[in-house]
């Protein structure tokens, strides 16, 4: 078998086999049982929550757990743009890098504010070393807020019947100190001995291979990277992000930041079951997650290891794959599997340039962050994810002439209205964010590199990508003007807040109903039967869509190349 299909395959099943336990410690943590990292973090947290005023004991209702993460989601808000907008002002700022514009800056703090981390910006020049750090920062709470909102769902299933849902600065702070920190402490501590820098010094002067001197920027990167990846924000230290050899240096470091991306979203779905007790539900849901997985990796991996036919006739060796905007140290076959991936779980950081991509493997990607259920991000995978169970449930109840059930709560017509509103917000967002900037070709169309079919690629690529709090682009794009800038900004604060508070409203009006236990009639939603039922409903909401936008773009793309 080729080498680099054994690679992809041990990077799947080393995520697997560690997902597992993970996702039971996940479990223990959110659940208050004693783990190994209670002598570490208990009174480390018990001091910040001392300073902080904060009464990590008291309960909080559905509607309190919002308000929380809205108000301290504003204040984060407020602070980034500070920072952004004063960088010549502030320490760290060895290569004199300029502040950014007011709409530059409110883009920027708004992606990483919101776990998306779309940057219009080249982190080399763009950027001061102290503004990397607090984007660093904003990277560990926004990946331990999307944890904290996925723990209401988890109690709202647990506790049979009641309007006390946990603590949500509880389950925020455990998210950052017991699982995203720990975490990213290995990762980087691997990635450092793979040459990674770590540093605070300016840019180094160096001869290249050619005999030009040149200057080679570095920074704190061992320190970012891993939170980009275990947090699945995706946010790149260079313009390049993962294709860059300082932040992706060899196939080890490829490998080790993929299975960062990739644990906890897997890891949250397994959690998900230990902590409610409901194992097989859990496995149906990695099940059907894994097979939509499959079905769009595969033909990505086997396109790109392929390469350019119209290459291929013209007598040139092709036998490395499609390698325009590739690495040769990580190939066309681990590019492919990560170009999946990182669309999937909404990390969004790449290893190649998703622009150079054949057509259907670009519009496979694009099918990942469309659908947006797959796995997902941390915490957020499991919210959208639960819509379309909802939505699966009351299908199915209309079908067997049942009033639909979901783990013994009735979901009525409140519910439904919430699930459909959060399922149709999210194509909402990306179709008219695409006709508008098409409809106004002086703003949108204008800072495209590339016309026709893969232009408009282009545009819908950069409006999913918001929706979908992904952050990954193809790069054919002048964004970092006014009209992009603020665009994509008012979708990224929609796309990731509805998918948010819609969940959440849902789990909490469930868990005040009351119970009913489980009967012969009962719909059970923990089989094959119904995994088959919730694929369903996202694979014909997604085809509904976006097929006529996916047709005006990839799909005509690849036809124009016969």
């Amino acid at each position: 078998m080729n080498t680099e299909i054994l690679g992809i395959i041990a990077m799947f099943v080393v995520t697997l086999l560690l997902g597992l336990p993970l996702g039971k410690y996940i479990a223990k943590v959110y659940g208050g049982e004693k783990t190994w990292m209670d002598p570490i973090w208990g009174p480390i947290e018990r001091f910040i929550y001392k300073i902080s005023g904060v009464d990590s004991s008291k309960e909080m209702t559905w509607k309190e757990h919002l308000t929380a993460l809205l108000t301290i989601n504003l204040v984060w808000f407020l602070l980034s743009m500070a920072v952004l907008m004063n960088m010549e002002a502030l320490p760290l700022n060895p290569d004199g890098n300029p502040n950014m514009s007011a709409d530059l800056a409110f883009n920027t703090s708004i992606s990483f504010l919101v776990n998306c981390n779309l940057q219009h910006y080249s982190g080399e020049t763009g950027i001061s070393y102290f503004g990397q750090m607090w984007l660093m920062f904003l990277q560990f709470v926004t990946a331990g807020i999307g944890m904290a909102a996925a723990v209401v769902i988890f109690r709202a299933f647990r506790d049979k019947t009641t309007t006390q849902l946990g603590n949500f600065y509880d389950f925020f702070l455990k998210s950052c100190t017991r699982i995203l920190l720990p975490i990213s402490i290995v990762v980087a501590s691997i990635l450092v001995f793979q040459g990674m820098p770590m540093t605070f010094e300016g840019k180094d002067t160096m001869i290249n291979m050619q005999g030009d001197t040149v200057e080679v920027s570095r920074g704190p990167v061992a320190a970012f990277v891993p939170i980009k990846h275990v947090g699945t924000n995706g946010g790149g230290f260079f313009g390049a992000n993962g294709a860059h050899p300082l932040e992706n240096p060899t196939y080890l470091t490829n490998m080790v930041e993929m299975v960062a991306q990739f644990i906890i979203p897997m890891a949250m779905i397994f959690a998900f079951g230990f902590f409610i007790k409901r194992r097989k539900f859990a496995w149906m849901m990695f099940g059907v997650m894994t097979v939509g997985f499959l079905i769009l990796v595969i033909p990505n991996v086997k396109m790109e290891m392929a390469g350019n036919p119209a290459i291929t006739e013209m007598g040139i060796d092709n036998s490395l794959g499609a390698m325009e905007g590739k690495e040769i140290r990580i190939g066309a076959a681990a590019s492919g599997f990560w170009s999946i991936v990182t669309t999937m779980i909404s990390t969004g950081s790449i290893n190649s340039m998703h622009d150079s991509y054949m057509p259907l493997s670009g519009m496979n990607e694009l099918i990942a962050m469309m659908v947006n259920a797959f796995y997902g991000g941390v915490g957020a995978g499991i919210l959208n994810f639960f819509i379309f169970v909802i939505l699966a449930v009351f299908i199915s109840g209309l079908m067997v002439g049942r009033t639909p059930e979901f783990m013994g709560k009735k979901i009525e017509a409140r519910e439904m209205k919430i699930a459909m509103m959060v399922a149709l917000a999210h194509p909402f967002l990306i179709l008219v964010g695409t006709a508008l900037a098409t409809a106004f070709p002086t703003q949108g169309a204008a800072t495209l590199n590339n016309p026709g079919f893969h232009g408009f690629s282009e545009i819908l690529y950069e409006y999913t990508s918001s929706a979908a709090n992904n952050g990954s682009g193809f790069e054919g794009l002048g964004d970092n003007t006014l009209w992009w800038n603020i665009s994509t900004g008012i979708i990224l604060l929609l796309g990731r807040f509805i998918p948010i508070i819609g969940p959440i409203a849902i789990a909490g009006l469930l868990a005040e109903k009351k119970f009913i236990p489980e009967g012969e009639g009962t719909l059970r939603t923990d089989t094959s039967t119904f995994g088959l039922m919730v694929f369903a409903v996202i694979a014909i909401i997604a085809a509904l869509a976006f097929f006529p936008a996916l047709a005006l773009g990839p799909i005509a793309e690849y036809f124009s190349m016969s």
